[in-house]
């Protein structure tokens, strides 16, 4: 009896102490509804004035479950609240980071996706990570999606030895430009060299648009989001976001090291579509699986390769039969690799 009424002691207590911290975080309704939440956090000043980031977070479960952090793309921001639901139903805790300058934490003085070097991504995955391991959760994984797999890459590999994160996983992950051999060569890398002295000076960015309305409700898809976070044709890049994306592509092509397992997802092809067709449902739009592969044969780690047919670049917006293998597949990975990983 005296046992009972200890233990039911120590569940109150740590329910006072995750309501506390809870309120001390200041979740709030976010734009996704119920059960999202969402959390405003500073980031201090940096070239462009206030900057913020913004940790969403999918209410279902307890504090003491394995939590995801999942980083979205270049011209993205969280939306995909089916993702999040097929984390819970797997007992993993659902948290998506809406870097500075995208989606949720996007703010008037800005330029949206506006940045000089991936590293000042680094304290916004921190924080987050922070706050998450504050409200109960002992293990985390890394999920990038695109240039945020390029990001998450990259992080986890800086923090070899920490207990920041335990697992890494990429959903078509940004590792090198989809371009010819000559402007990949030689243009990327003087327009790099630009970006160091001007890097406000603009370049069009190169997403087709035909990919966006491939995933939009409105146009083919059957995805509902925010046309002006993420709108078909992104806004042209600056050149030290060009300068930025391509330190990172050097580092992955030297070969990066981890000492966590890593998980690389891909479709199994890439297409070059000039205008709108059915054939946009059946690869990736916007990067070259080769270069994905290239990447992760690269990496000095515990690492596993998965390739899906008929997938999109984001892989978890394809037709449902494909997702449900991308979904099926990652989990049994994370069984092994994340959940039950020592």
């Amino acid at each position: 009896m005296i046992r009972n009424l200890k233990a039911h002691f120590v569940l109150f207590c740590l329910g006072i102490c995750f309501q506390n911290l809870q309120a001390q975080f200041r979740f709030e309704p976010d734009v996704l509804g119920y059960p999202f939440e969402q959390l405003k956090i500073n980031q201090g000043k940096d070239y462009e004035g206030e900057v913020s980031c913004t940790l969403v977070h999918y209410q279902e479960q307890t504090q003491n479950l394995p939590a995801v952090l999942y980083i979205h793309g270049f011209n993205d921001y969280f939306f995909q609240k089916e993702m999040a639901e097929k984390f819970h139903l797997h007992g993993i805790a659902f948290y998506a980071l809406d870097f500075r300058k995208y989606g949720r934490s996007w703010q008037a003085h800005q330029k949206l996706n506006n940045i000089r070097d991936l590293a000042e991504y680094d304290a916004d995955i921190d924080t987050a990570l922070a706050i998450i391991k504050a409200l109960g959760h002992g293990k985390i994984l890394l999920l990038g999606h695109s240039t945020g797999g390029l990001i998450a890459t990259l992080y986890a590999a800086k923090n070899q030895g920490s207990k920041k994160y335990d697992a890494l996983a990429c959903n078509s992950p940004f590792y090198d430009y989809n371009i010819g051999f000559f402007l990949k060569k030689l243009g990327v890398p003087i327009l790099s060299a630009i970006g160091k002295n001007h890097p406000d000076k603009l370049f069009k960015a190169g997403i087709p648009a035909e990919y966006g309305e491939s995933l939009y409700k409105g146009a083919h898809g059957e995805w509902e989001y925010n046309l002006s976070w993420k709108p078909h044709s992104p806004p042209d890049v600056n050149l030290g976001w060009i300068r930025a994306i391509h330190k990172g592509h050097k580092a992955v092509n030297k070969g990066l090291k981890f000492d966590k397992p890593v998980l690389v997802m891909r479709a199994s092809k890439s297409i070059y579509e000039k205008e709108w067709s059915e054939k946009m449902f059946t690869g990736d739009a916007v990067l070259d699986v080769k270069d994905i592969a290239k990447g992760y044969k690269k990496m000095d780690a515990v690492k596993i390769e998965l390739v899906f047919e008929n997938a999109i670049h984001d892989l978890v917006l394809s037709k449902k039969a494909t997702r449900e293998k991308v979904y099926e597949d990652l989990f049994i990975w994370c069984e092994k690799y994340f959940l039950y990983n020592q």
